[in-house]
């Protein structure tokens, strides 16, 4: 090819590039770059902000660790069963409330209402399962907080 061709392909290249950037800018493509050519500038300003952020986030690590550490041990699950403790009280005045972590450990809080008296029960839960032998309606407020019906 003659050089006058190539000079003639590379100029129309370089006027093609130089239209495409115009047109860009003039969309708001490129409007982070600034017109008065002070890219420098823009680039140690967001070099500063970027070490901003890192040095917050790094900050917020520990904090964000520990509460992840702690987690698994947080109250997730929970469900209440209603029921009738007694024959000659109606109304399931009763209740079984099991309240559980991540790991499926917690306790059962049991009311057996009476019409004479209210009775109290709490029985702990480890992975699921009662340590000590669970009531039906205890089993199913830890299965239904476990997300069985």
């Amino acid at each position: 090819m003659d050089t006058w061709a190539v000079l003639a392909v590379l100029a129309a290249l370089g006027l093609s590039g130089a239209t495409f950037v115009f047109v860009m800018i003039d969309r708001g493509r490129f409007s982070a770059i600034p017109r008065d050519g002070g890219i420098y500038e823009s680039v140690r300003t967001l070099d500063e902000d970027l070490a901003a952020i890192e040095a917050a986030v790094a900050h917020l690590q520990p904090q964000v660790r520990s509460l992840m550490d702690r987690m698994p041990g947080a109250l997730r699950y929970a469900a209440v069963v209603t029921f009738d403790a007694t024959e000659e009280w109606v109304g399931n005045q009763s209740r079984a409330i099991a309240l559980l972590n991540e790991r499926s450990d917690g306790l059962v809080i049991t009311l057996l209402v009476g019409p004479r008296q209210t009775l109290f029960f709490t029985k702990m839960v480890r992975e699921g399962k009662g340590v000590e032998p669970l009531s039906p309606e205890e089993q199913t407020a830890v299965d239904r907080a476990l997300g069985g019906n």
